[in-house]
């Protein structure tokens, strides 16, 4: 005990000690002030800001602490222990490290932020949670077709914000574009058909349209970018089977597999009603019949 007691008298200990108290304080009280906003703040997004902000604050509070306990006093004599510390501790918790500068990028670059879309790691799912180490999406695709979630929450590295490319479906524009291919036949009326799927394919999204000119004005006055075709648009594919009428739409980047399947649904119909003027086109096989053969045998004697 008494040599435990003679080693706080070591100035070098006792300011250590003192700064991993701080530091355990300064931990209690975030976590302490969590909770309180919890109970305190109902709406959803002011409570998540602010219990961020208690983190960020609180990070780097502790931060200064030991910045300022390791130059404010005279440190020529532990320069090579500060050194070597340093340098194990930076080898050691490199991926640690280097998340929590993630986090502070995400933050104040606004990379991305709860409720957005995004791709990251050949993950793709909605931010649902951003906290100091990690960033958790609720996975969309792997085994689900289209834009459906999945059911799995992922967690993944902030650190992965200088690794690679973040696509980001709602930033800045929450439009996207997106295809359908409708196949008709030769001998269908490609003028009607062309009228007709623009003529549905204006009406359902008008709506979409009109929001989408707004946000991309905005975005060709902000970034060096093209202006670009808001409305709808096809293009025609010849092939050897049908012809094929691409239509090129925009739409709100949450409801993309709902909007296919309403154009979809509305130009079959209207296709139909057309009385064979327009017909819709599918690969068809015709299987012919081998002839009979006859056989005959002739014994020979």
């Amino acid at each position: 005990m008494e040599t435990f007691l003679k080693l706080f008298e070591n100035p070098s200990v006792l300011k250590f000690t003192k700064l991993g108290l701080w530091i355990l304080l300064i931990v209690l009280i975030i976590g302490f002030l969590r909770k309180l906003l919890k109970k305190r703040i109902e709406d959803t997004s002011v409570r998540y800001k602010a219990q961020k902000g208690v983190e960020i604050i609180g990070y780097f509070l502790i931060i200064l602490m030991i910045f300022m306990a390791i130059t404010l006093d005279d440190i020529k004599d532990y320069t090579i222990i500060i050194g070597l510390f340093t340098a194990g501790i930076t080898f050691t918790l490199q991926e640690l490290i280097l998340s929590i500068a993630g986090s502070f990028y995400i933050f104040f670059v606004r990379v991305y932020k709860p409720g957005d879309r995004i791709e990251i790691n050949n993950i793709k799912g909605d931010v649902i949670d951003i906290d100091s180490i990690y960033t958790t999406l609720m996975e969309m695709g792997e085994w689900v077709s289209s834009d459906n979630y999945s059911g799995r929450i992922v967690k993944i590295s902030n650190a992965f914000v200088f690794k690679g490319p973040i696509k980001n479906y709602s930033m800045d524009f929450p439009f996207v574009w997106d295809e359908l291919n409708i196949l008709v036949t030769y001998d269908s009326d490609i003028t009607l058909a062309k009228d007709l799927i623009l003529a549905e394919a204006n009406e359902l999204l008008s709506e979409y349209s009109q929001k989408s000119k707004t946000k991309w004005q905005e975005m060709v006055e902000r970034y060096y970018i093209e202006n670009a075709t808001i409305e709808p648009t096809i293009a025609v594919n010849l092939t050897d089977n049908w012809i094929a009428l691409n239509l090129r739409y925009i739409t709100d980047y949450k409801l993309r597999r709902d909007t296919r399947n309403k154009l979809f649904s509305n130009i079959e119909k209207t296709i139909r009603s057309t009385k064979g003027k327009v017909t819709l086109a599918s690969t068809t096989l015709q299987l012919l019949k081998i002839p009979e053969l006859e056989v005959q045998l002739k014994n020979k004697l």
